[in-house]
């Protein structure tokens, strides 16, 4: 199994000299768990180490690789994992659990973590600089961690966007190291998105759980694209890996996702809530749903 070092490891130039990709912080994070401290590891961001790419139709920035410092996944520094424990959060969550109840729980499933993402990211190590697997690894973490968190937290959206990413983590591990069945597992992973990101609107329309205590709904670190963004990605996830077995069923669910993307791009005029690309790639989704329904012979009043 490889580790999928996250850049080139030497400079050509210099094959004695490593090439930093990252850096520790000098303040220290301290585990609300297990009451550790551990060094924050995060990324350096100039000397053409990102070079922005195209951005998908889900949102995610690609990153082209540099000839300096070969390909950066800026992604795997968003998630802090305590190697003592691991416990894994969003980084501004470490200072916020304090909740005797909670951190019990999960003390209690420190062992079950462990294997249990172990089985999917083999010899992942948090005491080491992240390499692709070891991200990875960290966001299944955070899942499960998200899974005890009360609803204070905001878990049901901060899981949503933890199994989007892990879907696109997974699909880069398949193209580093392929036949390893990473991309059967991403596929798993977005239809776990899907179902968190419904259920995080659901939950915000009838009060059960805001979505506020997630400050950034990315879905990547280069935008934010707000509660709008959300929507859409409801919407294109049940176009893309909605399930395919009831069939009226999913006409009826991309029907009402229709109407709730037009309502995105509206008149059509970007501004700070509502950025182009989300405004480009909503009316592309929109003209995509519409076929999709006017080949199934589907009607809608709006279209008349």
């Amino acid at each position: 199994m490889a580790y999928f070092r996250k850049s080139s490891d030497m400079n050509k130039a210099d094959p004695n000299k490593k090439l930093s990709i990252s850096f520790y912080s000098k303040t220290k994070i301290i585990c609300p768990v297990c009451k550790k401290d551990f060094q924050k590891e995060e990324m350096l961001s100039g000397g053409g180490r990102m070079i922005a790419g195209t951005l998908t139709d889900e949102l995610r920035r690609n990153f082209e690789p540099s000839v300096k410092y070969g390909k950066v996944y800026p992604l795997i520094y968003t998630i802090g994992a305590c190697p003592s424990c691991h416990s894994a959060f969003f980084w501004q969550d470490f200072s916020l659990l304090n909740d005797n109840k909670t951190i019990g729980k999960l003390m209690d499933e420190e062992n079950n973590r462990r294997e249990s993402v172990n089985t999917i990211f083999p010899h992942y190590n948090l005491k080491r600089e992240k390499t692709l697997i070891d991200g990875a690894a960290c966001y299944y973490l955070a899942l499960l961690c998200y899974e005890n968190m009360p609803k204070s937290f905001s878990p049901t959206i901060k899981k949503a966007l933890i199994c989007l990413r892990l879907a696109w983590l997974c699909n880069d591990l398949e193209t580093e190291c392929p036949n390893h069945n990473y991309d059967f597992i991403a596929l798993k992973f977005y239809k776990k998105a899907l179902f968190f990101y419904q259920e995080a609107l659901e939950f915000e329309t009838t009060k059960v759980e805001s979505i506020a205590g997630l400050s950034n709904f990315g879905p990547d670190i280069d935008k934010n694209y707000g509660y709008d963004g959300v929507i859409y990605l409801c919407g294109l996830l049940e176009y893309k890996y909605g399930q395919q077995e009831n069939f009226d069923e999913r006409l009826k669910k991309l029907e009402n996702y229709k109407r709730s993307i037009a309502r995105i791009f509206g008149l059509g005029k970007s501004s700070k809530n509502k950025p182009g690309p989300l405004l480009e790639h909503s009316r592309n989704l929109y003209d995509s749903i519409t076929k999709l329904l006017k080949d199934a012979n589907v009607i809608d009043e709006d279209d008349l």
